[in-house]
């Protein structure tokens, strides 16, 4: 039984998520730079059972696709040549990041790590993933 693992891409640095083997629990599982994106991504999933990939969907207030939607619509192509055993999905990622920041700001005493970016963008990663489980 393979694991989820969700993806909250950006230009610089990439959120990770991923599930229990039950894929019950949504958990954090790190940030990479994204440049070093594939070549972590082949690694894990040679080591774990991945069954599916989730990347989310930027997009604005009006439902029109953020600039970055270009770049992810790249990597997907190059994810798909290289694992295309797993399939992938996308996750609509609006508001992730100011829920992150909100989640962050009530959990985290340390100033310090509530201005943490990559930690940001772990916790994003974590929300697209529970978004959709809960819409699966």
């Amino acid at each position: 039984m393979g694991r989820f693992l969700a993806l909250d891409f950006g230009l610089k640095r990439t959120g990770i998520a991923v599930t229990d083997e039950l894929k019950l629990i949504a958990s954090g599982l790190t940030t990479v730079k994204t440049e070093e994106l594939l070549t972590f991504l082949l690694s894990y999933c040679k080591s774990e059972d991945v069954e599916r990939i989730v990347i989310g969907l930027p997009r604005r207030l009006h439902n029109v696709p953020s600039p970055l939607e270009s770049s992810i619509q790249e990597f997907i192509s190059v994810l798909n040549d290289e694992l295309p055993e797993i399939p992938i999905s996308r996750v609509d990622e609006r508001f992730t990041s100011k829920m992150a920041t909100k989640s962050m700001q009530q959990t985290v005493r340390s100033k310090k790590k509530r201005r943490d970016k990559a930690l940001v963008d772990e916790i994003s990663a974590t929300i697209i993933l529970q978004d959709y489980m809960r819409s699966n």
